[in-house]
């Protein structure tokens, strides 16, 4: 099955509709990533029809998820899950957050080339970073633990939104460690079409300060 069979059945397995354009777009990223991968290793994946599940369509389950229009995603590497969900959903804005110069060389290469237009890639570190505004949806799928997620991320996410960490396995153990400054909204099991291994979501809601004090 070509690249292109397998990103159209797992897009129809996960009931996401996206046009021809989408899907080619979503293709010529996995393309860029190739390409680049050869000298800055960005990611360990090498065969273009992984890249469509463990990136794509990993990426992409998801979007059901995505509550709010700005979206932060932290620690993003090549741009996961970060470029295929501003692909899906033009009307997002999404940051995309690496403290690695090579890597948002190429979120900005990448970007231009896609025609990315509700993107912004900026290379600081997830604790440095202070927008002018906060976030709707801080995400990321890098960081290992959730704690750490937490205490370096939740300052970017607004009151009232939401902080979302993909996993592989169930975190039970990650979970009874969750800082006082989050409440857990529950984790998500991930169906992701070809993909022999377990994925879920952790969501998690800041806790007002004021309700605090």
């Amino acid at each position: 099955m070509s690249p292109e069979e397998k990103l159209v059945c797992g897009l129809e397995e996960m009931g996401l509709d996206l046009d021809p354009a989408t899907q080619s777009r979503l293709l010529s990223y996995v393309e860029l990533i190739q390409k680049w991968n050869q000298v800055y290793n960005l990611t360990a994946v090498r065969d273009p029809q992984k890249m469509v599940t463990q990136h794509l369509l990993d990426s992409l389950a998801v979007l059901p998820h995505i509550d709010g229009c700005r979206i932060i995603d932290v620690g993003t590497g090549p741009g996961l899950p970060g470029i295929p969900l501003a692909l899906a959903n033009p009307s997002l804005e999404v940051t995309l957050l690496d403290s690695n110069h090579k890597k948002t060389s190429f979120l900005r290469q990448a970007c231009l080339e896609l025609g990315l237009k509700n993107t912004t890639v900026v290379c600081e570190r997830v604790e440095a970073w202070r927008p002018e505004e906060k976030y709707d949806v801080v995400i990321s799928r890098a960081f290992s633990d959730l704690a750490e997620f937490v205490g370096l991320a939740l300052h970017l996410c607004s009151n009232t939104g939401l902080m979302l960490a993909m996993k592989g396995v169930y975190p039970y153990e990650e979970l009874t460690r969750l800082p006082a400054t989050v409440v857990l909204q529950g984790v998500e099991p991930l169906k992701v079409p070809s993909l022999d291994a377990e994925r879920h979501l952790v969501l998690l809601r800041p806790i007002k300060m004021e309700a605090m004090g």
